[in-house]
């Protein structure tokens, strides 16, 4: 014979959430020396997440995961809904100078106004070989950031030793005549993304985003040549110590320095 729980609990007068009730654990101390410096770093550096951090200290993922989670520090995350896709080759690369892929964005620069900032990234190691930013929008922009990308990686200017893609969208820019033909004066091949699928040239799409929430939204610029010495810093900071998850945590320096 089965007898209900209620009715145990009336017959030995024993309240039925007592039956229910699980002890709580203690909340686990935390370590000052460890709490300190990811409070800093994300202080200083709101959006870096926890695995950004701990590549950047020196420590164990999980245990700056386990911190952020315990004090509430994880970043937030945007909503993402439905968004059809297409089929079409991704913006990667399987080794160096596979693939480049180039894109153009808007920064606020103070009494400089609206500047157009131009990024040329390698799409296997994830680094930012050329920038440029200027007042201006039209193609010399993006034509200064592909030579600035060019002295980076060969060290001079003149057609590359390899034939290789440089992905772009179909902006005025890129399908100008005089950036075509510097394009293909220097032994490159363009590639252009679908019509409004941003996602095909996923990378330096994302890549923007990161600057603008590292460094761009983070600084109020005076001037162009302000926000120039700042772009520059951040660059340099992105290149050379930045880990990146997609890249083993490795940084992109490191990451073509062991592909090359």
């Amino acid at each position: 014979m089965q007898v209900p729980i209620s009715k145990l609990c009336r017959w030995f007068g024993v309240p039925r959430r007592t039956l229910y009730y699980r002890p709580q654990k203690a909340a686990p101390k935390l370590q000052p020396q460890l709490v300190e410096p990811i409070k800093e770093m994300i202080e200083e550096n709101p959006s870096f997440g926890y695995r950004t951090v701990a590549g950047l200290l020196g420590m164990n993922k999980n245990t700056v995961q386990r911190i952020f989670q315990l004090k509430g520090w994880q970043v937030k995350k945007r909503p993402v809904g439905f968004r059809p896709r297409v089929q079409a080759l991704p913006s990667v690369a399987a080794e160096p100078n596979q693939r480049w892929a180039t894109d153009l964005c808007r920064i606020w620069a103070g009494k400089d106004g609206w500047c157009h900032l131009a990024l040329v990234m390698d799409c296997c190691t994830r680094e930012l070989l050329g920038w440029h930013l200027s007042r201006s929008g039209k193609s010399k922009t993006a034509e200064s950031a592909l030579e600035h990308a060019l002295i980076n990686r060969f060290g001079c200017l003149g057609r590359v030793p390899q034939r290789f893609l440089l992905r772009s969208d179909n902006g005025l820019v890129f399908t100008s005549r005089s950036y075509t033909a510097l394009v293909k004066s220097y032994g490159l091949q363009q590639e252009f993304i679908t019509p409004y699928t941003p996602e095909q040239n996923g990378m330096v799409e994302r890549v923007i985003r990161t600057l603008k929430e590292q460094c761009a939204h983070r600084h109020r610029f005076e001037s162009l040549a302000h926000a120039s010495r700042v772009i520059a810093d951040w660059i340099g900071f992105y290149n050379h110590r930045r880990p990146h998850q997609a890249l083993g945590m490795k940084t992109p320096a490191m990451a073509y320095q062991l592909a090359a």
